[in-house]
């Protein structure tokens, strides 16, 4: 169930961990905890690299053919991987700074909620306002560092990670499109690293033994690559005025609940 939930949440812009966290806490389960969200996002990473497999073959061979060949290194794809990399850099900072309170105190129902309705009011107006005109082929170090920065903010439960970012991009004047397909990109170094600080815990500080921590994760690949693919279809023709008020609404009833202690 928490591996279903993962892999289709995860890149909808909604918060997979808040999700994760709010279904446990309403089938009165034990909180699966940080480290557990983290090492069956990896089955969500394959998601991503086989969906974007020919884009992360090419961005890849130019960023290592590049460090050797200047003419390359200013190709698009080349740069693109430096920007990729460029993006990273606040997520690794600021989760191992609090990587503490993140599995710990960060992990309230009332952040949760809170962090979905706020979100889902910004997601509302920023997609109402923005002016989507640029492509992927236009993202500057000044992008990488600005969508970086936003992919940080969801190290709180709730923000979401693909929203924050895709949210960044339009921001910085991306159409829907570009701004899902870069913040998907920029996940997967972000979520390798986070998965594989987090494996030295399966089997202990997950909370669930590693046979289901593997179940897990094969469950949120398979739904993660299909929200992957109904994610970009949909934001071709579509505003992100759902997800917003999805948003708002799920964090109303959460607060509700945890207000009333019926889920805790």
């Amino acid at each position: 169930m928490l591996g279903i939930v993962q892999g289709l949440t995860e890149f909808l812009p909604i918060s997979s961990t808040g999700h994760v966290r709010v279904i446990s806490a309403l089938a009165g389960w034990p909180d699966p905890g940080a480290a557990f969200s983290a090492v069956i996002q990896l089955g969500t990473l394959a998601a991503v690299l086989i969906y974007f497999r020919s884009d992360i073959g090419r961005i890849t061979k130019a960023w290592l053919r590049g460090l050797a060949d200047t003419q390359v290194r200013r190709t698009p794809d080349s740069i693109m991987g430096w920007y990729i990399a460029l993006g990273t850099i606040p997520v690794v900072v600021f989760g191992f700074a609090f990587r503490h309170q993140i599995s710990s105190g960060a992990r309230s129902l009332m952040i949760v909620a809170f962090s979905l309705v706020i979100g889902g009011i910004i997601m509302l107006v920023v997609d109402r306002i923005s002016v989507r005109g640029r492509s992927l082929e236009s993202v500057t170090r000044r992008d990488a560092i600005i969508v970086g920065l936003c992919q940080a903010l969801a190290l709180i439960p709730g923000v979401s990670r693909s929203g924050a970012t895709i949210v960044g991009g339009l921001v910085l004047g991306f159409d829907r499109e570009s701004a899902a397909r870069f913040s998907f990109l920029l996940s997967i170094p972000a979520v390798v690293l986070s998965g594989l600080f987090e494996l030295r815990e399966v089997g202990g500080g997950t909370g669930a033994p590693i046979l289901a921590v593997i179940g897990a994760t094969i469950f949120a690949f398979i739904f993660g690559y299909a929200s992957i693919a109904f994610l970009l279809r949909y934001l071709a023709r579509h505003t992100l005025k759902i997800f917003g008020v999805y948003r708002i609404i799920a964090g109303v009833a959460i607060f509700v609940l945890a207000a009333t202690n019926t889920i805790n």
